[in-house]
């Protein structure tokens, strides 16, 4: 269990873990391995002295897990219950004790994975073009106008390809106009996305809000921050099935069905877009309105209670949803222990 992992725990070991330089003092520079086409002389990334030597730790650290496919949610430098479920989630499935510290984890990690956790990405005109939403509404019927619930602009679009916190994004690029095409920034290098082989099982753990992904010969493919459920609106309990999977999703809020909500709304349908109340992506589940899908906002992801379904980060239901299919078995486990905020 997670929850074997304290946050005095967490923070004694971060002063032990490997930073994202030699000397927290200065800011930060990180030798890029050259590639093929690039100059002999390796790429400088330098990290903004405001960064902390226990904030870069920890990113360093949620980086590796990320990659590793032990999501801590959104990568923000932070010690929190995301991190700790990916912490002992990993030291579970890789033979450390449960009270692994972050330099212990690390270690496991890097001995597997010792690609740089940070890059360097230049905007593009895509990146920029848009279209954004700057004001997002929060009245339901407002939303259901929308061409497309959009990201509020580039930095919330970047900081989400990258799996970022957008605080954090601003902190690593001081000064840097996001809005400019040919911008260069620093960013979380969080690699590959896929899946090592296709999810045949979801266990939804409601007591660690968490959701774990099990391919065909049993093996823990992935493990996930989530926000399920609540005691006022608790998710089922019970065996289920994949019923669908949709891409780019939209959202019917219909007050026949639900039991939250204006009903006199009426019947309303929110196009697709990452703020979507859905997020982009929505796997259906064979007992009718219940699903498990992605967050307009993934800083609430494990700290906010949802309306009995299963939510998760936008990228992280993106990779479930690319590993699984119709007829992959769901199981829910536990019981909610967060009502809803």
């Amino acid at each position: 269990m997670f929850r074997a992992v304290t946050l005095a725990t967490l923070l004694s070991g971060i002063a032990a873990a490997p930073l994202l330089a030699a000397d927290p003092a200065k800011p930060a520079t990180l030798a890029q391995p050259a590639t093929a086409t690039a100059a002999p002389a390796a790429v400088a990334i330098v990290i903004p002295a405001n960064i902390t030597a226990p904030q870069r730790a920890l990113i360093r650290l949620e980086i590796l897990l990320d990659r590793a496919h032990f999501s801590p949610g959104v990568i923000d430098g932070k010690p929190g219950t995301n991190l700790k479920l990916a912490m002992s989630s990993y030291a579970a499935a890789n033979g450390l004790p449960a009270d692994a510290t972050p330099a212990a984890v690390t270690d496991t990690l890097v001995a597997t994975d010792a690609e740089m956790t940070v890059t360097r990405y230049t905007l593009a005109a895509a990146d920029v073009a848009g279209p954004f939403v700057e004001h997002l509404p929060t009245d339901m019927t407002e939303l259901a106008k929308l061409d497309s619930p959009a990201f509020s602009g580039p930095v919330e679009a970047i900081a989400e390809r990258f799996h970022m916190d957008e605080d954090l994004l601003k902190a690593l690029n001081p000064g840097a106009d996001f809005t400019k095409a040919g911008t260069e920034i620093t960013v979380a290098a969080v690699g590959k996305t896929k899946l090592a082989s296709a999810v045949t099982k979801i266990e939804v753990d409601k007591t660690a809000q968490a959701v774990k992904a099990f391919g065909a010969d049993g093996k823990l493919l992935a493990v996930y921050p989530a926000t399920v459920g609540s005691q006022e609106r608790p998710a089922p309990d019970g065996t289920y099935k994949v019923r669908t999977v949709a891409t780019k999703a939209t959202y019917t809020y219909d007050p026949k069905r639900l039991t939250f909500g204006d009903p006199g709304k009426g019947k309303l349908t929110i196009k697709a877009g990452p703020n979507n109340p859905i997020g982009t992506t929505w796997i259906a589940l064979t007992k009718p309105t219940y699903g498990i899908h992605g967050s307009p906002d993934p800083r609430l992801i494990g700290k906010r209670a949802s309306h009995g379904c299963v939510r998760l980060t936008n990228w992280d239901i993106e990779q479930l949803a690319a590993a699984v299919k119709a007829g992959a078995e769901v199981v829910f486990t536990g019981a909610e222990v967060r009502a809803k905020t």
